[in-house]
């Protein structure tokens, strides 16, 4: 095992993670979100099942985000950006976040409702 490229390799995903984390919009939102659910979970106190499913599908989302914007930046590549086969391929992507972002919201709504009733039944 070579250190020196295993160094590099991991330099090389941390640039790219940058790179999407500077040109995407939606990574960043989803990076934010990410931030404010995990300090969530915190100040809940979840269980460590419960913080388990909240790591993957934070993790789940940002890998599919990843994978949408590399797609996108290969398909831009092969096709100018206005061809309709192109096109198609990123909205199809954009879909794949967009269900996997609506099944973590709801799966997060299920694992936060009680903790969050039992808070705002400790207020009154």
């Amino acid at each position: 095992m070579n250190l020196f490229r295993m160094i590099q390799s991991f330099r090389d995903a941390a640039k790219g993670v940058a790179y999407v984390f500077v040109n995407e919009q939606n990574f960043r939102f989803q990076t934010f979100s990410s931030l404010v659910v995990v300090l969530v979970s915190w100040y809940v106190g979840l269980s460590k099942s419960e913080w388990v499913v909240i790591l993957l599908l934070i993790f789940l989302v940002m890998i599919l985000e990843l994978i949408n914007s590399a797609v996108e930046k290969f398909a831009d590549v092969l096709k100018p950006r206005l061809d309709l086969q192109v096109q198609t391929v990123k909205d199809i992507m954009a879909g794949m976040v967009l269900l996997a972002s609506l099944g973590a919201i709801l799966i997060g709504l299920v694992i936060f409702y009680p903790h969050l009733v039992e808070i705002v039944a400790r207020w009154w």
